[in-house]
């Protein structure tokens, strides 16, 4: 049993930054690889990024060198910071432990 709830999610124009914070409970939280997904409206849900039991990483290469995520073992929480934000990265972002659960998600929206 697995709740995610993602948070920090916003408009913000080109160029500036977002941290999106993910809030786990239930137990197993530390033995998980935790990742981030997002989807456009009308598109399909695509990965963003990863990160292992370890603090491993991996990116999309659309994201690589922009964004980076993070995991809090002891607060049992995942986070995404989000620099140079592009247009293109407007989407409603998730996370998830398992590739098909998720939490609510939330929105961001780069535009000027």
């Amino acid at each position: 049993q697995v709740q995610l709830v993602e948070s920090g999610g916003g408009l913000v124009q080109p160029g500036g930054s977002l941290r999106l914070s993910c809030a786990a409970s239930g137990t197993g939280f530390s033995i998980r690889p935790m990742a981030w997904y997002r989807q456009a409206p009308g598109k399909q849900r695509e990965w963003v990024a990863s990160i292992t039991t370890i603090s491993t990483t991996n990116y999309a290469d659309s994201v690589k060198g922009r964004f980076t995520i993070s995991r809090d073992n002891a607060k049992k929480m995942l986070y995404l910071q989000m620099n140079s934000l592009k247009p293109e990265d407007t989407a409603v972002y998730y996370c998830t432990h398992d590739g098909v659960t998720w939490g609510q998600g939330t929105q961001v929206t780069v535009s000027s």
